[in-house]
């Protein structure tokens, strides 16, 4: 297989990638034929699945524009993938100028690219880390340069911890996250589940296109999610079907399969700030 020009050397190409099907998902260009044939055996087995990924993008829009209206301008996205059109950086400047941004994965070619999108922008960047590795992340170049941790820092781990089995404990480090923040930062968290709606019947063929090439999900009820929140004041109106957190439209407009999953925002009180 030709190595396309944007894509790091090192990686292999035989092998997908859960960023790069996601990429897939929201008509991106950053993925290889590996990519493309698992996310068309995900959504033969899920149909819907692109409708989904935008449900989550819209979400994650407006839970963008909440934070800016409450006065956060610092924005650290872990797990953010492949950067696309109306990407956190570019939600968060229109909405607030001096925003500052910090992306964050462990995808070579996600990281790579988002060097590459973010390189003449001075208000973001990209550190090159995994969540489970909460130091790495928040004592990087990249975050000490960008982000101040004695104000208020919104967390994006939008569409992440269903890829974090139980076995690491994503509770303990999303508690570590929480932790560093100051009072009035925000943790703006969405998952995959079955929220309103029931799994499809070929649900276990989906999940085995992630579990084959070492991405299992774990689609949690909705009471393991909430635990995300332990630490945490829950935003009106809770957690939720990602279309109905705040809606730009009625929810009823949606399509039945966005209503699946759960989302939700969380605000450090005064008295939460223990880093």
């Amino acid at each position: 297989m030709e190595r396309p020009a944007w894509a790091p050397q090192g990686i292999d190409l035989t092998v997908p990638s859960v960023s790069r099907i996601y990429d897939y998902y929201l008509g991106g260009s950053h993925n290889f034929e590996v990519d493309r044939d698992a996310g068309r055996k995900a959504t033969e087995a899920w149909p819907g699945l692109p409708k989904i990924m935008q449900a989550n993008r819209a979400f994650m829009r407006r839970a963008i524009r909440y934070a800016a209206e409450q006065g956060v301008t610092q924005f650290l996205d872990i797990g953010s993938g492949i950067p696309t059109f109306g990407n956190v950086h570019e939600v968060a400047l229109k909405a607030d100028p001096a925003a500052h941004v910090v992306y964050v994965d462990n995808d070579p070619v996600a990281v790579a690219h988002s060097r590459a999108v973010l390189h003449d922008c001075d208000q973001a960047d990209v550190v090159s880390a995994d969540f489970r590795s909460p130091q790495d992340v928040l004592l990087s170049t990249e975050v000490e340069r960008l982000l101040d941790f004695d104000r208020p820092v919104a967390v994006l781990l939008v569409a992440l911890l269903h890829f974090v089995e139980d076995k690491d404990d994503p509770w303990k480090t999303v508690a570590e996250f929480r932790d560093a923040l100051a009072p009035g930062s925000l943790l703006v968290l969405s998952h995959a589940g079955e929220g309103e709606t029931r799994r499809p019947a070929r649900a276990e063929e989906f999940m085995d296109v992630y579990r084959n090439f070492g991405s299992p999900l774990s689609l949690r009820p909705r009471e393991e999610v909430l635990r995300f929140f332990d630490g945490f004041e829950l935003v009106e109106p809770g957690l939720v079907a990602m279309p109905r957190w705040r809606p730009d439209s009625p929810p009823e407009q949606e399509d039945p399969v966005t209503f699946g999953g759960f989302a939700g925002v969380g605000t450090v009180p005064a008295s939460g700030h223990l880093g």
